[in-house]
This record gives structure tokens, C-alpha cells and sequence, in this order.
């Protein structure tokens, strides 16, 4: 949907999310939330799995109606769980995460109410988030944490032939994770589904495609160090990223 505005945010001064408690997740995502309201958003996607997992709920019955009842928070959690039984023909499918996510049980909760017949196992894999933001994804030592990972996963059941990657972060790491996968296996990315899944939304929901700015540009922000961000952030967006710093909760 390249004719709307984007603001992206990251905070990323302080992560990751995915060891902090909901407590904390809650409040770091809302200050996010509040920081991209005041920027001009009418609508924010909470594009962590940990700050869906553990903060969306939140946000969106306790401080929107109150603060910001015109604006809309939605998260990357709902849209892969209405959709991943299509892709499992054993009806059992993998979700790897970070502890928070994995610890949240967000995902069996939200598939269930879709596919309550499917079976679900859940590996948390607290070094790959590390090893994407050290630039260490593409190296021989990575293989050592991801073969660990796909071993526990698969030691919980070895049905699992559709794995959900269920981090902003893994998709760099998919080279790695496939290398060491049955083929029969496949491997489910989020950021398709989630682009799918809010055009969809903006479809259904014409008051807030309405206040959707649309002049196809960009803006990128981070609470941490601009030039380290933007070189990071380029091996995601595919593009070279010039990001401006924003103090958050201050």
C-alpha cells in the first residue's frame, strides 16, 4: 500500500521486549502509542509480538477509550492466527518466539478460536533477537542457536510441519532456520499477512482509511542512536533508512 503515509517507530533504547514483564511491556508500548498519536497517526500497529502479546489488550480497553477513543491500536497476533491452519495438513503447527510471547500463550489462545482442533507448540528462542541485532544472523555460530531451537520445537511433537515465525526479527534469520528443516515443512513470515490482513481492515472500516494520510512517504524514528538504527534498519527495509531521534516518556 505504497500511496500512504508511514511513521515508523522503534524504541530502540530500550530493547528487546521479549524478557521485560507485562508490566513494563504495557507501559514502554503505550509511551510508543501516545508518541506516534502526537506525530499525526489515527491508527498504529504494534509490529512486536511481545508488545501485542502483552500490551495490546491493554491499550485497547483501557487507554483508548478513555484518551483516544477516535483512534485505533491492532496488533500482528490476530491476523497469522485467523489464517495458519490453512497451511497444516498434520494439524499441528510451531510457534517461535521470545520468551514473552511464548510465555504470554497468546497464540494458542487466539488460534484456537479459529482452528480449535489444531494443535499448537510454542519454543521460545531467547538468542535469535541477539543475533540479528549484532549482525550475526548470516554467521556459522548462528546455526548453533537455531538448530537448538528447531531440536526443542520438534522434540514437543514431530507432527509440526508448519512453523510460524513469530518475531519482527526471524525472517533475516530464515535462510538458517530452513538450512536445517524437513521440506515438508513450511515456514510462515508475518509481514505479508499483516499487510494483507490491515488492507483488509481499511476496507472494512472506511472512517479510519478516511483519516490515512496518503502521500506516499515516510518517516522513520528511534529513541536510540539515529546513525546505529539506520544501519540496522536498512537490512530490514530492503532501502537505505535516514531516521530522526525521538525522546519517549520523558
Amino acid at each position: 500500500m505504497p500511496q500512504y503515509n508511514y511513521i515508523y517507530l522503534g524504541d530502540n533504547a530500550r530493547s528487546p521486549y521479549g524478557n521485560r514483564s507485562f508490566e513494563t511491556v504495557t507501559h514502554y508500548t503505550q509511551q510508543c502509542v501516545e508518541a506516534l498519536f502526537a506525530k499525526g497517526c489515527n491508527l498504529v500497529i504494534l509490529a512486536c509480538n511481545t508488545a501485542s502479546a502483552k500490551a495490546l489488550r491493554s491499550i485497547q480497553q483501557n487507554y483508548l477509550p478513555l484518551a483516544a477513543h477516535n483512534k485505533r491500536v491492532l496488533g500482528v497476533i490476530r491476523p497469522t492466527s485467523e489464517i495458519v491452519g490453512r497451511y497444516s495438513k498434520t494439524g499441528s503447527v510451531g510457534i517461535l518466539g521470545t520468551l514473552g510471547t511464548v510465555s504470554s500463550d497468546s497464540y494458542p489462545a487466539e488460534i484456537s478460536k479459529f482452528f480449535p482442533d489444531l494443535k499448537v507448540y510454542q519454543q521460545a528462542c531467547p538468542m535469535w533477537v541477539s543475533l540479528v541485532e549484532n549482525n550475526e544472523f548470516a554467521e556459522d555460530g548462528a546455526d548453533f542457536f537455531v538448530l537448538k531451537n528447531l531440536n526443542e520445537l520438534f522434540s514437543q511433537s514431530p507432527e509440526i510441519d508448519t512453523i510460524v515465525l513469530g518475531c519482527t526479527h526471524y525472517p533475516l534469520l530464515i535462510n538458517k532456520i530452513k538450512a536445517h528443516l524437513p521440506r515438508n515443512v513450511s515456514v510462515i513470515s508475518q509481514g505479508e499477512i499483516v499487510a494483507k490482513s490491515l488492507s483488509d481492515y481499511l476496507k472494512r472500516h472506511p472512517e479510519m482509511e478516511s483519516v490515512c494520510f496518503k502521500n506516499s512517504q515516510t518517516e522513520f524514528y528511534t529513541s536510540d542512536d539515529s546513525k546505529v538504527f539506520d544501519t540496522m534498519a536498512s537490512l530490514f527495509f530492503g532501502d537505505t533508512v535516514k531516521s530522526s531521534h525521538i525522546a519517549i516518556g520523558h
